[in-house]
């Protein structure tokens, strides 16, 4: 029996009363379809989004949904399946693959992930007020910032999620305990899916609602109140036994918490590509709601103040890493940003106030879209050299990435070049270093006979100075994945090169691309002859992704020609002086 039980009174109204409402069902509804038609623009104009970790996150997909059907995909890859926080899109999207093309699937899959958090912050909002309001349009342009900028596609699902669940237990708050309960240990099974720090964002929220109710709202005695705070973390019970009994829970001790950063974290949720457009929008919003709050027209639940000192606290106490994922306070004002636009509303009795509200909306969200559908056709170069190179490489192939130094470009427009090589795994059936196949993470593995030739532990790619040093055999680690690259891989992939970057080794390494910022080339065995290593027949030529049909990976490809008669090796010739960058190799924290 819960505390609401043993209280036996009846719950005070935790909401304004209803009041008539200015807009009529058909018109809201109509729009936010065409604020949502806006929104997604980018995403029909740019089927694969240069994401950090988008790539990834397709290839992945693909594998899941060939179930093994590949013969090459199936010798290096395995799906273990298992209860995992980071499960949503792995169980979603292989299943819309399976009348769409994979690319598609993960289209569909993303623009759900918007309609899933615009509608859950309308849903919120009008839990608190008890009425519909047209005010968290001004979200809109907030579902493009840096944290989604770097892919992470269950957290953002699990945003909206998160939103939903609080409103149900807002609106359920009146209702007998067993249905709040009920549906909040639902809501937090699924989150549990879609990502661990979504699962925190609700408690989170859960918490800071309570709060306010338990000090503001209930009248009962206070050992009362109490139990009934304690007893609303009942619901998060099963998750946290998921939890414990996933290999997640491996990774419970590998976490870092870092002080600089956390200004970062509050500019990533308003940040894009441009900073005079985040100004712009961060200015216009807090000017328009100081004339609202003079003009007497701005409505502001009470449960903001409790939510913003709750989300304070645990932002500044989050790690930066935590269960060896990066980004984890970083992501958390993103979320709470969304629950704090939910907290007011803004009463539109006039009709040109209703009409300058829905246009200025509408051009901030202009602007965003804007900015970002422009920085992703400037970005798109680079995902079209990506797969035109993908074309020279063999099916089945073993694919090494490397960096050409230790430090990756700030430059937020190169976001989708980091994992943009494990499209191999799509296009043409290979086994890449850099894919997601970390134990605890995801559940897509790389198969025992290859595991120790790829990064299972989602940490930064050797450099090139690494590999030169280890193919002269003066590295200072010889544990690392890459080590002895030249027996092992057919292909290296150097990202993040300049203009006049020239072969490292061209005893070793013969160039089979030239990209704007990445380098392809073929692995040089001993025993080889340079010569011979011409690159595969191309397929027929391949259709530029549109935004609704997209070309499938070629299936027809010649395999290289085969090595003459083995040849004496001979002495490398690479020499590494000793001021040269490569003589010192430096280590990075581990990325997400």
């Amino acid at each position: 029996m819960t505390a609401d039980a043993l209280v036996g009174t009846k719950t005070v109204s935790v909401a304004a009363p209803v009041i008539r409402a200015e807009w009529r069902a058909v018109q809201g509804v109509a729009v936010f379809l065409v604020f949502l038609l806006i929104s997604i623009i980018p995403l029909l104009t740019h089927p694969l989004p240069p994401l950090e970790d988008y790539a990834n996150h397709v290839s992945r997909m693909y594998v899941i949904a060939d179930a093994g059907k590949n013969a090459n995909l199936a010798k290096f890859y395995e799906i273990d399946w298992e209860l995992l926080p980071n499960l949503m899109m792995d169980l979603i999207v292989p299943q819309i693959a399976r009348y769409v093309n994979v690319y598609l699937a993960c289209q569909l899959f993303t623009i759900g992930i918007f309609v899933l958090i615009m509608s859950g912050t309308f849903a919120l909002n009008r839990a608190l007020f008890k009425r519909w309001s047209v005010l968290p349009l001004i979200a809109f342009p907030l579902l493009y910032n840096y944290i989604f900028l770097v892919g992470v596609m269950n957290y953002f699902c699990g945003i909206g999620l998160a939103l939903w669940g609080l409103a149900a237990w807002i609106a359920l708050r009146e209702r007998p305990w067993p249905y709040r309960y009920v549906i909040s240990a639902l809501f937090a099974i699924l989150l549990f899916l879609c990502h661990l720090f979504t699962l925190g964002v609700y408690g989170l929220g859960l918490m800071a609602f309570e709060i306010w109710f338990v000090v503001s709202v209930d009248r009962s005695s206070l050992p009362l109140r109490a139990l009934k705070f304690v007893c609303a973390g009942i619901p998060f019970i099963p998750a946290l036994l998921l939890l414990v009994r996933s290999s997640t829970w491996g990774n419970a001790t590998a976490w870092e918490w870092d002080s600089l950063g956390k200004i970062d974290g509050l500019i990533y949720a308003v940040e894009t590509y441009s900073d005079i457009v985040a100004v712009v929008l961060t200015v216009t919003v807090v000017l328009a709601g100081a004339w609202a709050a003079r003009h007497k027209i701005l409505r502001v639940h009470p449960f903001l103040m409790p939510l913003l000192i709750v989300g304070g606290i645990i932002y500044m106490a989050m790690p930066r890493v935590l269960f060896a994922s990066y980004l984890a306070d970083q992501r958390l004002p993103i979320a709470i940003i969304f629950m704090v636009v939910a907290c007011f509303r803004v009463e539109l009795r006039q009709e040109f106030i209703r009409r300058l509200f829905l246009l200025g909306t509408m051009a901030l969200l202009g602007a965003r879209v804007a900015e970002v559908d422009i920085a992703w056709a400037n970005s798109s170069t680079e995902t079209l050299e990506m797969k035109e190179s993908l074309r020279k490489v063999a099916k089945g192939s073993k694919i090494l990435v490397a960096y050409t130094d230790s430090n990756m470009p700030n430059e937020v427009e190169h976001l989708g070049l980091v994992h943009a090589a494990t499209l191999a795994i799509l296009e043409r059936s290979s086994l890449i270093t850099t894919a997601f196949t970390t134990k605890g993470k995801q559940i897509m593995h790389v198969r025992p006979d290859y595991r120790k030739m790829v990064d299972t532990e989602d940490g930064v790619p050797p450099t090139i100075d690494q590999l030169v040093l280890d193919a002269v055999g003066r590295s200072p680690d010889d544990s690392g994945y890459w080590h002895d690259w030249i027996n092992k891989y057919d292909y290296i992939y150097v990202l993040f090169t300049d203009d006049d970057s020239d072969n490292p080794m061209p005893d070793k390494l013969k160039s089979v691309y030239e990209g704007e910022n990445f380098q392809l080339y073929h692995v040089i065995r001993p025993g080889m002859d340079p010569s011979e290593l011409n690159p595969p027949k191309p397929p027929k030529p391949m259709t530029r992704i549109s935004p609704v049909v997209v070309a499938k990976p070629a299936t027809a490809m010649v395999a290289p020609a085969a090595p003459q008669a083995a040849v004496a090796p001979q002495a490398p010739t690479v020499s590494v002086p000793a001021g040269s960058p490569a003589a010192s190799v430096s280590s990075e924290p581990a990325k997400p």
